[in-house]
């Protein structure tokens, strides 16, 4: 089989990285320990919410997927549920872990834009991945839980990530350098998550036809 290899796209240093898949990959893991599940619950629903939507972007593209050939990845997950699963739950109460996770969704958002337009998807469809990096391992983990997954809460998520892709596609189309555009297009991405969070702002629902008129 021969060997696919990758454009010269830009990527994320790798503390940051693995910082923000194991942000992600905790939330997993707490969503187990809180349904008082047993470990290997938390270590499946952490590696799915850390590499999920990185696992769908690269299959879509025709990458190859990430986190198999990298040999930090999968043990960094396994930590976060041992680390979730032996603290007390008391401690990752409060807002701190959704601002982390504002956070890894507005970076991944644009790292998945970018690394799709750096496979020669084009823009539209690039900023598509770019929402399926940053969302579709916390929707895994709403479904493997049981709840309304963010897809059916009113909250500005997927409209956060969707903004800070199409800021980051914008960028690259008018000539900014990716690093450039990756830092506006991700800080813009968190704010408007993070007013989601303080302000708690979300889109309107639609009316139902039995409103109307």
């Amino acid at each position: 089989m021969p060997t696919i290899l990758p454009p010269l796209a830009p990527a994320l240093p790798p503390a940051i990285d693995l910082f923000g898949i194991a942000v992600f990959a905790l939330s997993g893991a707490l969503s187990a320990v809180q349904m008082r599940q047993t470990f290997v619950t938390a270590a499946f629903f952490a590696l799915m919410t850390g590499v999920g939507g990185g696992t769908l972007r690269d299959l879509l593209i025709g990458a190859p997927v990430f986190w198999v050939r990298d040999h930090t990845v999968a043990p960094v997950c396994l930590a976060v549920a041992l680390l979730a699963w032996f603290t007390p739950v008391r401690w990752w109460e409060g807002r701190l872990l959704e601002w982390a996770d504002a956070l890894g969704l507005a970076v991944y958002a644009v790292f998945g834009t970018i690394k799709a337009l750096a496979w020669g998807v084009p823009a539209v469809p690039a900023i598509l991945m770019g929402v399926v990096t940053g969302c579709v391992g916390g929707i895994i983990r709403d479904v493997l839980a049981g709840r309304p997954s963010i897809l059916m809460r009113p909250e500005l998520y997927v409209t956060a990530a969707a903004l800070a892709s199409s800021l980051a596609a914008a960028g690259i189309a008018l000539g900014l350098s990716a690093g450039l555009s990756w830092a506006l297009a991700a800080a813009a991405g968190f704010a408007l998550r993070g007013a989601a969070i303080h302000f708690s702002l979300g889109l309107p629902a639609h009316i139902g036809p039995e409103d109307r008129g």
